[in-house]
């Protein structure tokens, strides 16, 4: 798909296909068709919002069907992330100590909306970040009245999109903190996904700051 064939709703309709393909309604205690009617208001919002850039192996995407760890825990979305064009199930880092992931929620600053399921624009994963201190990359991004994805966004990016996630060109999310100076991130790990984390202010060449342009509910 370019940008000139662009379809909001076709495209929704792939990415609620692709979560049920891949066992979100199991994992959510719910049926396909009840999972469907959970995320069926934001079709359109998805069908008339502006395409945006299309490129996902650039890293940038028009919107994201995200759904929260209210629905699918996050222990349970990790491993149905995938590289593009690899098999083996992404994981989440062992350095999460047991209790910890819980405590990794979402800002105040990101404004996330309390439905179960939502609409992410204008998403990028932000390799121009790469090599910069995590803390100054937010700052930027603040500046730019963008919004820091958070651990649900950066998984659905993957998810949706694996060719997002590349050698050299991932990312950390600063839309979830716990509190302490450690800041989320995936990255490429044994050939998979990895959710694992990075202090903020410790700068990786392969490392850079996701991003979104704001959030919207159905309705």
């Amino acid at each position: 798909m370019t940008e000139t064939d662009y379809d909001g709703g076709a495209e929704f309709d792939r990415q609620v296909r692709n979560l049920i393909d891949l066992g979100y309604p199991a994992i959510s205690g719910l049926d396909a068709e009840r999972f469907s009617a959970l995320v069926a208001p934001l079709r359109s919002r998805a069908a008339t919002a502006p395409s945006g850039p299309y490129d996902p192996e650039a890293g940038r995407v028009p919107f994201l069907l995200v759904v929260t760890r209210n629905v699918a825990p996050i222990e349970e979305t990790m491993p149905r992330t995938t590289l593009h064009g690899g098999r083996l199930p992404g994981f989440v880092d062992r350095s999460f100590e047991p209790g910890s992931l819980e405590r990794f929620v979402a800002t105040k600053e990101t404004g996330l909306p309390e439905q179960d399921a939502y609409l992410l624009f204008d998403v990028e994963r932000g390799e121009e970040f790469c090599g910069v201190v995590p803390h100054d990359a937010m700052n930027v991004i603040a500046g730019r009245s963008r919004t820091l994805l958070t651990i649900e966004e950066g998984i659905a990016l993957v998810t949706h999109f694996p060719q997002a996630l590349v050698k050299n060109k991932c990312f950390s999310l600063g839309g979830s903190r716990c509190g302490d100076r450690r800041v989320p991130a995936i990255w490429i790990s044994q050939k998979a996904p990895k959710l694992g984390w990075c202090w903020e202010g410790n700068p990786h060449t392969w490392l850079g700051m996701a991003s979104a342009g704001s959030r919207a509910v159905g309705g």
